[in-house]
């Protein structure tokens, strides 16, 4: 057995360059020798290439060798990622873009934090602490959560929900908070600095 038949036996476990660095053969020959005419192509590269395009090239090298393993054939991420550049190929991306919630204004005056150095909260509507999430909607779309927590009860006492994220998303969950919870002076309100709550209308 030549060392490129062993480092082809083994390639589908191990990374080809540490293999050829470790024989004393250059990767380029390796390769050279792998294009001849005569080699026949491994049964694990026809299916690779069955298993990418039958996934409409959304898979990448994790994914594919679970769906290869999963038909009988061994083959490790190396040897993927290896048959993947060699070819040019690339796995498009499925992770939406996920959308910032925390946009500040540098134009604006920042309000002292009140809330440092206070000892914990002791009964509920003493502190209140606002923040935006979002959540995925069918289509690729999102829409915006806006809540205020009891930080004593850890109970949400105000939310709204909207599919754009103005001041209003922030001053509608207040309002609804002070409305059902009506709380002693004294209140205060904590968040971060997004333009929501460091507009006019919310100071």
């Amino acid at each position: 057995m030549s060392r490129y038949q062993f480092i082809e036996q083994v390639a589908a476990t191990e990374p080809v360059q540490v293999l050829c660095r470790v024989l004393h053969v250059s990767a380029a020959g390796y390769y050279q020798w792998r294009k001849r005419a005569d080699r026949p192509i491994p049964a694990w590269e026809s299916a690779a290439t069955a298993a990418f395009s039958r996934h409409a090239q959304r898979y990448g090298t994790r994914r594919l060798r679970v769906e290869l393993r999963a038909e009988g054939h061994v083959v490790g991420r190396y040897a993927l990622r290896t048959w993947l550049r060699r070819r040019g190929l690339r796995a498009l991306s499925t992770r939406p873009q996920r959308p910032r919630t925390t946009v500040a204004d540098p134009a604006v005056v920042v309000a002292e934090n009140l809330f440092l150095g206070q000892p914990t909260p002791t009964a509920p509507n003493q502190v209140w602490v606002g923040d935006i999430t979002y959540l995925p909607l069918v289509g690729g779309r999102w829409c915006y959560l806006a809540t205020w927590r009891d930080t004593c009860s850890r109970r949400v006492v105000g939310w709204h929900l909207d599919q754009q994220m103005p001041t209003e998303l922030v001053l509608t969950a207040l309002e609804q908070a002070l409305t059902l919870r009506q709380p002693a002076p004294g209140l205060i309100i904590h968040a971060d600095r997004g333009s929501q709550y460091t507009s006019l209308a919310c100071v």
